[in-house]
Parts: C-alpha cells; sequence; structure tokens
C-alpha cells in the first residue's frame, strides 16, 4: 500500500492530497474547452466540479487495484493548484500502474507537467515497487505523447477506433516503462518525503 500523509516536494513544486478548498483552482482549468478537448469528460461547471474535488481529497492511497493516489500540483511561490497528478493501481498482482495528468494551459512550456510526472513514477517505482508503469493519451494529443516520450517512455501501441468519442472514432497511444528501464536512465531510487509504503 502506498499512502501520501504529508506532501511531496520536488525542485520547483509541491504535491499534496486535495482538499474541498482546490475547487475554484481546479475549476480554472477544468472548464476550459482547450484542456477538456482530448480528455473523456466535457468541459466542467462549478457544480461538477465541487464532486470531482471532492472525490480526488479521497484519493490518498493505493491499497488495491484500481485505486487512483490524485495529487494537486502546487506552485509554492504562487500558492494556487496548477495542475493534477495521479497514479492508478492497474494490478497489485502483478505490479502495474498507470501515471496521469492535466495541467493549467498557463502553466505549461515550463517543465512543470514533466517534473511532477517523474515524481509519480517514482512514488510507483522505488516506493511502491511496481514493475510496469503505462501511460495513455489520445493520438492527436501531440504535447501529451511527447511528455511521455520525455519521461523515457516506449511507445507500444497505436489502437485505432477504441471508442465513440465527441462525435468522432478516438484513438490511443499506449506508452510504458518497466522499472529495469527506470533505473537505467539513472533516476535516484528511494523513497520521498511524504510517501508511506505500508510493506517496508
Amino acid at each position: 500500500m502506498l499512502r501520501i500523509d504529508t506532501p511531496v516536494t520536488t525542485a520547483r513544486l509541491l504535491l499534496r492530497p486535495f482538499t474541498p478548498e482546490d475547487a475554484d483552482d481546479v475549476w480554472a482549468y477544468q472548464h476550459r474547452p482547450d484542456v477538456a478537448r482530448f480528455m473523456r469528460w466535457e468541459p466542467r461547471g462549478p457544480e461538477r466540479i465541487r464532486t470531482v474535488v471532492g472525490q480526488m481529497a479521497r484519493e490518498t492511497e493505493l491499497a488495491a487495484d484500481g485505486d487512483c493516489l490524485s495529487l494537486a500540483v502546487v506552485e509554492p511561490g504562487a500558492g494556487a493548484v496548477i495542475g493534477q497528478v495521479e497514479l492508478v493501481l492497474l494490478s497489485a498482482e502483478h505490479r502495474q500502474g498507470e501515471l496521469g495528468y492535466v495541467f493549467h494551459p498557463a502553466h505549461q512550456g515550463r517543465g512543470f507537467a514533466g517534473e511532477a510526472a517523474l515524481a509519480v513514477l517514482r512514488l510507483g517505482f522505488d516506493v511502491l515497487g511496481l514493475h510496469r508503469v503505462i501511460g495513455r493519451c489520445h493520438a492527436d494529443n501531440a504535447a501529451s505523447a511527447r511528455l511521455l516520450e520525455r519521461l523515457g517512455m516506449r511507445r507500444e501501441a497505436h489502437l485505432l477506433g477504441t471508442e465513440f468519442f465527441k462525435g468522432a472514432w478516438r484513438d490511443d497511444l499506449v506508452y510504458a516503462m518497466l522499472r529495469r528501464e527506470w533505473r537505467a536512465l539513472g533516476r535516484p531510487a528511494g523513497g520521498m518525503n511524504g510517501a508511506t509504503n505500508s510493506t517496508d
């Protein structure tokens, strides 16, 4: 089991559990059509955002298949939530996980998404002990595909017509990384502040 007790810090960011008070910051990017374009949801209104943030605030640990760890990404100097990262436990038995992320466009292009995603991969591989982590994106989402490639993930599949999505058939790209590949990239091993693995 992986549980986040206190915020996780990176060089420039703070990753922490969501609180209901984050609703306005999350609405600031999740209501935007350009953000929702490749997501499996439409632009969200204030009421829906409050429900979504309430759910994410409860997603603080990975204990069973299907559990999602959701973390708010905060730039400490600004104090506002600028995006979110998540790690889904796909299979505890086979040590499989999935990385996800969404960021406000105003904070893109500065390496924040990559920095936060690397922290999540470190949680998955070095703290939780996952064997494999995947990342998926819409095939037309070139920026997301480039991010997954910069993280060192391999493109494993281009899936055609996976679902009828916002008026058209959706194609998906699937990327993946194994723990041995993570280690081969020279990523620092070991735990991170704020993360607890109950098996340690």
